[in-house]
């Protein structure tokens, strides 16, 4: 966790309302910091429905491994989330390790293990005391309220700089329903499934089956296109609580993703989820720009998604964008490596809607000194027109800074 926050960060920062069937808490376990919160209880009401997706790395974390084993019961009457330390890599210690805690928390809440759910972040490789929880988890379980959504959302954090929240509230029928969320993750963010962190809660009466459908469809728009250094983390989880609490206002309990009735409710959903993503890419580690990335006219939206990633992953096109420099020669070898269907003749590229490169050379038009001040932004827009079909899709990065270096040079010293 920095004490500098990242300029990029949201200058409002919303009031997170309580959610009926969730109360949280945090407190200093020692995982690895001194001085600062790094676990986080909640606890969920009895009936509450979970539904998650994670990492598709072949080398998933205790926890995300403990999850997915747990996920098909649907249900969780609590979510322990530890920083410092990602228990990944760490074999049967590790394993371990999940076990222990799961214990020691339902013990606290008055569950059963199989309902708790867990996820830690940190350093890869090194074991995870979870003995340390013994008491803490006891102790948080009597303090737990149901507004400390900031202090939950900054006892999590590793690198960020600034905690990641997000809020909506719709109709659901003839109830109103809130839907909270948050995340972490500032480095090692190519999310495949889901990104570093992240937790939503809802009130809403949803079965386990719609939510993880619409916990599925909702990632794909929003975490997964999102990266910050293309690398894919061990410990990649997203989970998604539906309390159900709203039924006594009135809210009809869905149990099909497809309901009419939710068609507000995923509107909503989406934004949550997009407006956390986004928030990620801001808080990228060293990251003074914020680039969003658009490619049209492919052949697919799939196509398009190939190609936006080359360009967000290419350490060439990331390092101009943090000299200012509007280097369309990186983006069209980004375009080119891609390995997908392109023609150098058709392609014209744009910064914050100047195009620069048209039908396979420099824009006719250009102007270098427009463009060198265009650069000078902190939002930078690249887009790029393939002129193959009506592919589209967009994706979010962040430039690449001596600062990146420094952050992870010292990670673990």
């Amino acid at each position: 966790m920095s004490s500098t926050v990242s300029p990029l960060a949201p200058t409002d920062v919303p009031d997170m309302p309580a959610i009926a069937g969730v109360t949280l808490a945090t407190a200093s376990a020692g995982i690895r910091y001194q001085g600062r919160t790094d676990v986080l209880l909640a606890v969920l009401d009895k009936g509450t429905t979970v539904a998650g997706v994670f990492t598709r790395s072949k080398c998933p974390s205790a926890p995300v491994e403990w999850c997915r084993a747990k996920l098909g019961r649907g249900q969780a009457r609590a979510l322990v989330v530890n920083s410092g330390n990602a228990n990944a890599f760490t074999g049967k210690t590790g394993r371990q390790a999940t076990s222990l805690t799961a214990s020691i928390a339902a013990k606290a809440v008055g569950c059963q293990p199989a309902e708790v759910f867990l996820a830690s972040t940190g350093v890869i490789g090194e074991p995870l005391d979870a003995t340390k929880f013994d008491g803490v988890l006891g102790s948080l379980a009597t303090q737990t309220k149901p507004e400390t959504w900031m202090d939950a959302a900054r006892a999590i954090m590793t690198t960020d700089t600034f905690p990641k929240v997000a809020t909506a509230t719709v109709k659901l029928g003839k109830a109103k329903v809130t839907i909270n969320g948050m995340a972490k993750g500032a480095g090692m963010i190519a999310p495949d499934m889901a990104t570093m962190l992240s937790f939503i809660f809802t009130d809403a009466p949803i079965t386990a089956p719609a939510l993880q459908s619409l916990l599925k469809a909702g990632v794909e728009d929003s975490f997964n296109a999102v990266t910050i250094d293309g690398d894919t983390s061990t410990s990649d989880t997203l989970l998604a609580f539906a309390t159900g609490a709203a039924a006594s206002h009135g809210a009809p309990k869905i149990s099909r993703a497809s309901d009419p009735r939710l068609k507000t409710f995923v509107k909503a959903f989406h934004a949550v989820l997009a407006n956390l993503a986004e928030q990620v890419a801001r808080d990228g580690e060293g990251a003074r720009k914020l680039i969003e990335i658009i490619v049209e006219g492919a052949t697919s939206k799939a196509s398009a998604r190939k190609i936006a990633m080359s360009i967000a992953n290419s350490p060439l096109v990331k390092t101009a964008i943090a000299g200012e420099d509007a280097n369309w020669g990186r983006v069209v070898m980004a375009v080119g490596k891609a390995g997908e269907p392109a023609d150098r003749d058709k392609l014209s590229i744009s910064f914050n809607g100047i195009r620069v490169a048209h039908r396979g050379a420099r824009d006719p038009s250009y102007d270098e000194a427009e463009v060198s001040n265009a650069m000078k932004q902190p939002a930078i827009g690249i887009k790029v027109a393939l002129g193959l079909g009506k592919g589209r899709d967009r994706v979010l990065t962040c430039d690449l800074t001596k600062e990146y270096i420094a952050i992870n040079g010292d990670y673990r010293s």
